[in-house]
């Protein structure tokens, strides 16, 4: 099988794209496949153009005024190591939460370990949801960054970003908000949120290519480079240049991803979040509906009817998850994720740090047929379930 029949895995990677979004990738490269910024022949200032309409298209959706406020680059990964580790000093103080993704705990262990950075994992519930109090009680005289996922990406859990950011702008603190699950599903306005710095990725909710995503970073703030190198501007100068975007973008970027980025973004932005949501949400309500008396399954995150992204987490008794998502990929062509999910936080969290779970995971794109054909795989995976 070159492809699933099913694809229950847009937590990781959404497919299938809008035909625009590879379309312009192939364009890209056909036509204006230059580098950017580097040169002032047509296919060099076409392939600026490019890059820009992107910048473009994600500060109208997320919400900040100058394009050049975003660094472009590889992933969400890429992104956080930015925020993080060209923000923090040494001897300073991180606040997290203890469902994040191993993207945000194993930069800031590197901290820890290498600069006497102190960091508090937030408790949370068994849903992923944190108390404000207590971040707010938690919040030391050296703490320089708090760091949160929007949603969890095993549980799906949404946290109250605005209210944290509210209560970061009065402590005088950095909010830094990790977006791989929400970018492009969920409203997202970094103003009005109180959002210092939102990493994100482009091949999730946006719809882009992967090797794409980004990193807003608010006017005020200074971060040291994450990497060193040619930029196309201020090539005389020994150190990296101080203008923005290219302080943060060293190196030839991706410009056929960042082709076809612009296009995802197009039509998130054609779309609505609102409308995403609202379809992914009803997917997810069918799905969690029809398993939540299925014998010895058990649903992770937040209850039917409860705010969450798109996610539905499940074990299911006396199966290993790894073994599930082998029956549902070899016996159904139904594509879902097993194991830890990058986040072994959340799985101890869930209770589920010695099994790890099974996350079927929907898009803008999942039918109903597809939603039931998924249901009625893991009930009869369920009926073969030996005490």
């Amino acid at each position: 099988m070159t492809k699933p029949f099913l694809y229950f895995d847009n937590a990781a990677s959404s497919w299938p794209k809008p035909p625009q979004v590879g379309e312009a990738v192939l364009r890209c490269i056909n036509e204006y496949a230059a580098n950017p910024g580097r040169g002032s022949h047509a296919m060099a200032v076409q392939a600026s153009r490019g890059v820009f309409e992107a910048r473009k298209h994600a500060a109208k959706l997320f919400g900040f005024k100058n394009p050049n406020d975003l660094a472009f680059g590889s992933s969400t990964t890429e992104a956080i190591n930015l925020a993080i580790k060209g923000h923090v000093k040494e001897g300073e103080h991180v606040i997290c939460t203890a469902v994040e993704h191993n993207s945000v705990r194993r930069p800031l262990e590197y901290l820890r370990r290498t600069k006497n950075v102190q960091v508090t994992y937030l408790e949370t519930d068994e849903f992923g949801r944190i108390n404000i109090d207590a971040l707010k009680e938690n919040i030391q005289s050296h703490t320089s960054l708090v760091v949160i996922n929007h949603s969890s990406n095993l549980l799906g859990s949404i946290l109250p970003v605005a209210d944290i950011g509210q209560l970061c702008r009065e402590k005088g603190i950095c909010l830094l908000v990790d977006a791989a699950q929400t970018a492009g599903i969920l409203p997202i306005h970094v103003e009005q949120m109180g959002i210092d710095m939102l990493a994100f990725p482009g091949h999730k909710g946006l719809l882009g290519p992967q090797g794409t995503g980004g990193l807003y970073i608010h006017p005020r703030l200074d971060l040291e480079p994450l990497m060193h190198g040619g930029t196309g501007s201020q090539s005389e100068a020994i150190d990296q240049p101080s203008v923005r975007p290219d302080r943060y973008e060293a190196g030839t970027p991706n410009t056929p991803g960042l082709a076809g980025l612009s296009e995802g973004l197009k039509f998130v932005l054609r779309t609505g979040v609102e409308n995403i949501h609202a379809k992914e949400w009803e997917q997810t309500q069918r799905i969690m509906e029809a398993l939540r008396d299925v014998p010895h399954l058990r649903l992770l995150g937040p209850g039917i009817g409860e705010e969450r992204t798109g996610i539905v987490s499940f074990v299911l008794e006396h199966m290993d998850a790894s073994e599930v998502a082998f029956i549902l990929d070899q016996h159904y062509g139904i594509a879902v994720r097993a194991g830890y999910h990058c986040t072994p936080l959340a799985h101890e969290t869930a209770g589920t740090g010695k099994t790890g779970a099974v996350r079927a995971s929907v898009s803008y794109f999942t039918t109903d047929e597809e939603a039931d054909t998924l249901i009625e795989a893991v009930k009869e995976i369920a009926d073969t379930v030996i005490l």
